[in-house]
Order: C-alpha cells, then structure tokens, then sequence
C-alpha cells in the first residue's frame, strides 16, 4: 500500500499549527444523555444498527462544543461482534466503515450552518483494544485470553477497513497492554492514514497490565505514522505525571491526553459517586496544555458541557 506524506495530512498540519487541540468527550455519554441504551455488548456501536442518526447527533453535540476532533463509533465495533447481533461478515465490515461516514455527516452539517467557521473538525476512526469488544472490562486489565497471532488478526482486518474508509487519522485508544501496543506499533507502519495511540493506565507510572507507559510509548519513537501519543480513560490526577513521562519517552511526538471524570463506578447499584464540574474540567485541561499537552479532551463520564468549559480555556 503506498503511504500519503504524511507531513501534508490534515493532522500534521493541525499539530504543527502552534496551539492546543480540543478533542471530543465520551462519545457512549453522550449517547446515553440523549436517552439511547447502549447497554448491550457493542455498546455505542449498537447504534450503527438501530439508530445511526443519533450518533450523527452525538458527534454534532461535541463539535458544536468546540471540539477540532471527533472519535467515530468504532471503538467497540468488531466483525465477530455485529455477526453475533445478527450481520453478515459483509454487512459487519459494511456497519465499521459506516461509522467514519456518519461522522462526517456530523462535520458536514455543521459547516453548513456554521459558514463563518474558520475551523474544519477532523475525524479520528476509532480502534479500541481487543478487551473492548469482549465487554468484560479487560481493556482495564490487558488480561487477554488470547495467542499474540490471534490478536494481531483481529486488529489487522479492522485497521485495514477503517485505514481504507476516508477518515483523517486513527485512533487507537485505552491500549492496557505492552503486547498489544506492539502489535500494533508493527501494524500501523503499514497504514496510510496518520494516527495517534492513547494507553489506559492504572497508576501514574503502569499502563493496566502492569508494564511502565515509558517502555510502551517508546515503542512508537520515530515512528512514520504515529503523530501523537498519550494516554485515555485514566483517571485525571495522574495526566500529569504522566505528560512529564511521555515528553522524557518519545520526545519526537505530539502528547495527547483524555481521562475519564474520575468519577467511581458501583457495579452493585449501576450508579456513579463523584462529582467533576465544567470549572474542573476546564482548569484541568489547561494544567495539560501547560505541562505539554498538544491535544486534549475527555473520555467516559466527559460530556459536550465539559468540552464546551475545556474550550473557552483551550
């Protein structure tokens, strides 16, 4: 496959702009805010199936918010997955590629009424961990139930479908393992689109599987198609620490960074505790953006009021 240049992609020159970058919130939040269930195993990706309006709603509600960058529904998306709610193979690869559509139907409707932008939101396709598309919560883990080949397939066939589907980069987010990180540092030197890898951490220093973030993202120093790497769906008070490890551990790529709310989950009730303001939020992505933070934004729990506060300090 014959690679664009990459210094001429639209996220190249978004990061070699000179100022920070406002990403997206949780796309599943906004979901749910909206009144759709999404408690199934495909999560938001449900929605390619059911109601694929409302993610065009849901990515027009974070880019009317201010963000430069939004993430596709393909995060929990995978051909095993869709087949088991009732695809073909087809139609599951059909469902995947589908979802960079719908997001710039979102970017499209937005520019229409918004003329007087000066702004045009790139689109990130979403690749999620192997953990993601089991639904067991194994991207907080890396604990994976399968061989190094078998991971590598699975991560291969959906690169390969969304690499080819039109969006501007990929996204590889809530990476929980060295492995897996590996794998996929090997399989995004033969893509064409630029991209961006983010890990799950479990503490300031260990990506959920125990191993040092500084060893995972050296994987991708010098890499020719990871433009940025950094960290999501961790809890807030360890971004920074951890923007000082990745600054030191890959020096030659842009940081990007995303946490959670920080909010706790009770599984006995299916209820959240903890409290996290527009006024946290927005003091909290300038703290990044000042310790070296190129793009920022929020993930589970963050919705487009967050993003909207993170803006007007962005």
């Amino acid at each position: 496959m014959k690679h664009s240049d990459t210094n001429n992609s639209k996220f190249a020159a978004l990061l070699a702009a000179g100022r920070p970058i406002l990403i997206d919130g949780g796309l599943a939040t906004q979901c749910e805010a909206m009144g759709c269930n999404i408690d199934g195993d495909l999560w938001s990706a449900v929605l390619l199936q059911s109601n694929p309006r409302a993610l065009v709603d849901a990515h027009r509600a974070y880019l009317d918010a201010g963000a430069e960058i939004i993430a596709t529904a393909s995060y929990q998306a995978s051909r095993k997955g869709l087949m088991a709610s009732g695809s073909s193979a087809a139609d599951a690869d059909g469902l995947i590629v589908s979802s960079v559509a719908l997001a710039e139907q979102a970017r499209e409707e937005f520019l229409h009424d918004n003329p007087e932008s000066d702004r045009v939101p790139l689109i990130a396709a979403s690749v999620g961990p192997y953990g993601a598309v089991l639904h067991d919560g194994s991207e907080y883990t890396g604990q994976y139930d399968i061989a190094g080949e078998a991971l590598r397939e699975f991560h291969r066939d959906r690169i390969e479908l969304l690499d080819n589907a039109g969006a501007d980069l990929l996204a590889c987010e809530t990476i929980p393992s060295h492995e897996e990180a590996a794998i996929l540092a090997e399989l995004l030197s033969g893509v064409t689109s630029p991209a961006w890898v983010s890990f799950s951490c479990r503490d300031e220093q260990h990506l959920c599987d125990g191993t040092l973030i500084a060893d995972a993202a050296g994987l991708f120093e010098g890499h020719s198609r990871v433009l940025a790497v950094g960290v999501n769906c961790t809890a807030p008070e360890f971004i920074l620490p951890i923007i000082a490890l990745l600054k030191s551990s890959v020096p030659d790529k842009a940081i990007v960074v995303y946490p959670n709310s920080g909010e706790v989950y009770r599984s006995e009730d299916n209820s959240w505790s903890g409290t996290v303001t527009d006024l946290q939020c927005a003091q909290s992505a300038e703290q990044w953006i000042d310790a070296g933070a190129k793009l920022v934004g929020g993930c589970c729990r963050i919705g487009p009021a967050q993003i909207a506060a993170m803006a007007l300090r962005v």
